[in-house]
């Protein structure tokens, strides 16, 4: 699972793309022009973005060369018509990671996808594993021992971003920018919600001997060794 922006403003081509990754269980974010790019990425955090070179408003270019100024160390995957090795130079040197040209196939652009997010170390297909549990990203399945815990989508979302990012203290403020679509409207009544549906199914009785801990006043964190 990875929090992906696309900024295409094709828009059938835009619905099939964001189609497919919500197949592949991703959430994915569209935008049609740059500077609603520029917005999002002021406010929210992504693992990977799919950026079009030609853009209205503010070009795409224009959009990666903002990104990494800012020290925005995001993967880009730039999407374009242009085909001349001076185009794929610029792009390449304004920082993108990754340079496909239209038309592409879909599974080209997935492929591509979770190679930059396997560089980032952001997504990975590695099995994870914390004592007895395991997630496997790829069939979407989660033991515990020798039992199958069954989670609702969100709540499978949710454990993976934890056990990819064990011991960091996240408020539930953070938790809904990197797990939730950004127009999404829940509150910190629903994270802890989720906090204590994902404790019940994985066996944990009390906070003390959780694998999800609270911080008290600041957030939560994922504690491997519990």
């Amino acid at each position: 699972m990875a929090k992906i922006l696309l900024v295409e403003d094709e828009q059938d081509l835009a619905k099939q793309l964001e189609d497919w990754f919500k197949r592949e269980q991703h959430t994915i974010e569209v935008v049609f022009n740059g500077q609603e790019a520029l917005t999002r990425l002021t406010v929210y955090q992504y693992d990977v973005v799919i950026l079009d070179w030609m853009l209205p408003i503010v070009s795409g270019i224009d959009v990666l060369k903002h990104m990494r100024a800012k020290n925005n160390r995001t993967p880009v995957i730039m999407l374009t018509a242009r085909e001349s090795d001076d185009d794929k130079e610029r792009g390449l040197d304004s920082g993108a990671d990754d340079y496909l040209t239209k038309p592409f196939s879909l599974r080209e652009l997935s492929a591509r996808t979770r190679a930059a997010l396997r560089r980032s170390a952001q997504a990975s297909n590695i099995v994870l594993t914390a004592g007895d549990l395991e997630l496997d990203p790829v069939s979407r399945t989660v033991t515990k021992g020798n039992r199958e815990v069954h989670l609702e989508p969100r709540e499978f979302n949710l454990l993976e971003f934890f056990m990819r990012h064990p011991r960091q203290v996240f408020s539930a403020e953070a938790l809904i920018d990197r797990v939730w679509p950004s127009d999404t409207m829940i509150s910190n009544d629903a994270i802890r919600t989720y906090i204590k549906v994902l404790r019940k199914k994985l066996d944990s009785d009390s906070d003390e001997s959780s694998l999800i801990q609270n911080v008290r006043g600041v957030g939560y964190k994922f504690e491997p060794g519990r």
